[in-house]
Protein backbone atom coordinates (compact mmCIF):
# COMPACT_ATOMS: atom_id res chain seq x y z
CA UNK A 1 0.00 0.00 0.00
CA UNK A 2 1.37 3.21 -1.12
CA UNK A 3 1.94 6.18 1.66
CA UNK A 4 0.48 9.68 0.85
CA UNK A 5 2.38 13.01 1.42
CA UNK A 6 1.44 12.87 4.92
CA UNK A 7 3.06 9.39 5.63
CA UNK A 8 -0.52 7.62 6.59
CA UNK A 9 -1.69 4.29 4.30
CA UNK A 10 -3.44 5.98 1.14
CA UNK A 11 -6.56 3.00 1.95
CA UNK A 12 -8.14 3.54 5.22
CA UNK A 13 -8.29 0.03 7.03
CA UNK A 14 -12.05 0.10 6.92
CA UNK A 15 -12.17 0.53 3.53
CA UNK A 16 -9.41 -2.43 2.80
CA UNK A 17 -11.74 -4.56 5.12
CA UNK A 18 -15.14 -3.76 3.28
CA UNK A 19 -13.14 -4.72 0.03
CA UNK A 20 -12.00 -7.88 1.62
CA UNK A 21 -15.32 -8.59 2.73
CA UNK A 22 -16.70 -7.99 -0.57
CA UNK A 23 -14.22 -10.32 -2.09
CA UNK A 24 -14.62 -12.97 0.06
CA UNK A 25 -18.14 -12.62 -0.57
CA UNK A 26 -17.72 -13.16 -4.03
CA UNK A 27 -15.48 -16.06 -3.65
CA UNK A 28 -17.85 -18.18 -1.83
CA UNK A 29 -21.37 -17.16 -2.37
CA UNK A 30 -23.76 -17.57 0.12
CA UNK A 31 -21.26 -17.28 2.72
CA UNK A 32 -22.10 -14.69 6.18
CA UNK A 33 -19.70 -15.45 8.48
CA UNK A 34 -15.59 -16.65 8.24
CA UNK A 35 -14.31 -18.53 11.30
CA UNK A 36 -10.38 -18.54 11.21
CA UNK A 37 -7.85 -20.66 13.92
CA UNK A 38 -4.69 -21.88 13.59
CA UNK A 39 -5.84 -25.00 15.34
CA UNK A 40 -6.34 -27.51 12.13
CA UNK A 41 -7.97 -30.37 13.70
CA UNK A 42 -6.23 -32.53 11.15
CA UNK A 43 -2.41 -30.80 11.93
CA UNK A 44 -0.56 -31.17 14.95
CA UNK A 45 1.06 -27.93 13.88
CA UNK A 46 -0.32 -24.33 13.72
CA UNK A 47 -2.04 -23.97 10.33
CA UNK A 48 -4.99 -22.29 9.20
CA UNK A 49 -8.42 -23.76 9.68
CA UNK A 50 -11.55 -22.30 8.15
CA UNK A 51 -15.88 -22.64 8.78
CA UNK A 52 -17.77 -20.83 6.53
CA UNK A 53 -21.33 -20.08 7.58
CA UNK A 54 -24.36 -18.78 5.64
CA UNK A 55 -26.92 -16.56 7.22
CA UNK A 56 -28.86 -19.58 8.99
CA UNK A 57 -25.71 -20.83 10.64
CA UNK A 58 -25.31 -23.83 8.48
CA UNK A 59 -21.91 -24.90 7.46
CA UNK A 60 -20.79 -24.70 4.24
CA UNK A 61 -18.38 -26.87 2.32
CA UNK A 62 -15.61 -24.97 0.59
CA UNK A 63 -12.53 -26.35 -1.03
CA UNK A 64 -9.58 -26.76 0.88
CA UNK A 65 -7.57 -23.88 -1.70
CA UNK A 66 -10.55 -21.06 -0.81
CA UNK A 67 -10.69 -21.98 2.73
CA UNK A 68 -6.71 -21.43 3.07
CA UNK A 69 -6.31 -18.35 0.99
CA UNK A 70 -9.41 -17.03 3.14
CA UNK A 71 -7.72 -17.56 6.18
CA UNK A 72 -4.54 -15.93 4.61
CA UNK A 73 -6.04 -12.77 3.62
CA UNK A 74 -8.27 -12.52 6.72
CA UNK A 75 -5.15 -12.86 8.79
CA UNK A 76 -3.10 -10.50 6.92
CA UNK A 77 -6.24 -8.15 6.97
CA UNK A 78 -5.82 -8.26 10.83
CA UNK A 79 -2.37 -8.42 11.73
CA UNK A 80 -2.98 -6.76 15.00
CA UNK A 81 -5.72 -9.92 16.13
CA UNK A 82 -5.35 -12.55 18.26
CA UNK A 83 -4.49 -15.05 16.23
CA UNK A 84 -3.92 -17.92 19.23
CA UNK A 85 -7.40 -17.49 19.26
CA UNK A 86 -10.58 -18.94 16.71
CA UNK A 87 -11.80 -14.76 15.02
CA UNK A 88 -14.61 -14.74 13.19
CA UNK A 89 -15.11 -12.44 10.00
CA UNK A 90 -19.15 -11.17 9.19
CA UNK A 91 -18.83 -10.13 5.94
CA UNK A 92 -22.00 -7.97 6.14
CA UNK A 93 -20.33 -5.62 8.73
CA UNK A 94 -16.81 -6.24 7.74
CA UNK A 95 -15.72 -6.29 11.64
CA UNK A 96 -13.85 -9.45 12.44
CA UNK A 97 -14.24 -10.87 16.37
CA UNK A 98 -12.99 -13.55 19.09
CA UNK A 99 -15.11 -16.27 18.04
CA UNK A 100 -16.00 -16.85 21.80
CA UNK A 101 -17.62 -12.97 21.57
CA UNK A 102 -20.01 -13.73 19.43
CA UNK A 103 -21.84 -16.93 20.41
CA UNK A 104 -25.09 -16.45 19.88
CA UNK A 105 -25.09 -14.23 16.94
CA UNK A 106 -25.08 -14.90 13.34
CA UNK A 107 -21.79 -17.61 13.19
Amino acid sequence: MLATPSGTSSCPDADRHQRLAAQLADMIPGAATIRVSLTDPGRTWPHPYTIVKDENGTTLTVRRTTAHIAARWIMRAWPEADWSEANTLVLATATLTRSDEIVGRVG
